[in-house]
């Protein structure tokens, strides 16, 4: 929801953090990959009880995925980057539950399981319109220059990353974050479906 917003204030700061990389020669695909690997010691801090120290590899993770496409911008966006992209976001997203109902499953587990769930809804309902958006030679530019249509929703990056950042700061309240944002999110799939109906019809 609030993604389209953020993009005119993110982008210009990145664009400025990635000019001297670009200099050095790294790659977007490498700040992907490098991004991924900090989110996993991420999930790993969160299941062992760190939750501080997972915050901060949630919010290095973060500026990992902007930096990357921010790079790809000033270089050369690749089928191959944007498929890494959005593939190793939808396994850190899904890694983040999964960590809190390990780190104490009797009281994470279950609200963990319908999370992941409507994670599950949410994406799906955002990946199949993807594909039929390209079939149909649909784009958008609200999200920022992307390698396939973004159909806004209710729950989206910022909104996870936000929820993400709560849990950390308070691992006691896991479960009643979890219920309340698997509810937006099954209502942000159900919004995106009815919407990629009419659209495509």
């Amino acid at each position: 929801m609030f993604d389209a917003r953020l993009r005119p204030l993110i982008d210009p700061p990145l664009a400025r953090l990635a000019t001297p990389l670009v200099r050095r020669g790294i790659t977007a695909t490498q700040v992907t990959l490098a991004g991924f690997a900090l989110g996993a010691l991420a999930c790993l801090a969160i299941a062992l009880g760190a939750f501080w120290i997972g915050l901060v590899l949630i919010a290095l993770n973060r500026l990992a995925d902007g930096l990357d496409g921010a790079i790809a911008r000033q270089t050369e966006r690749t089928d191959r980057g944007g498929y890494l992209d959005i593939v190793l976001d939808f396994f850190f997203y899904g890694g983040v539950p999964l960590a809190f109902a390990l780190a104490d499953p009797a009281s994470n587990a279950l609200a963990g399981s319908v999370l992941l769930a409507s994670f599950y809804a949410n994406g799906s309902a955002f990946l199949a319109f993807a594909i039929m958006a390209e079939k149909r030679g649909l784009s958008t530019d609200a999200q920022g220059q992307k390698s396939l249509f973004y159909l806004t929703g209710i729950a989206e990056g910022a909104e996870t990353i936000a929820l993400f950042g709560l849990m950390c700061v308070f691992p006691a309240a896991f479960p009643a974050l979890a219920w309340g944002f698997a509810a937006v999110c099954f209502v942000s799939a159900g919004a995106r479906a009815v919407l990629s109906a009419r659209l495509l019809s």
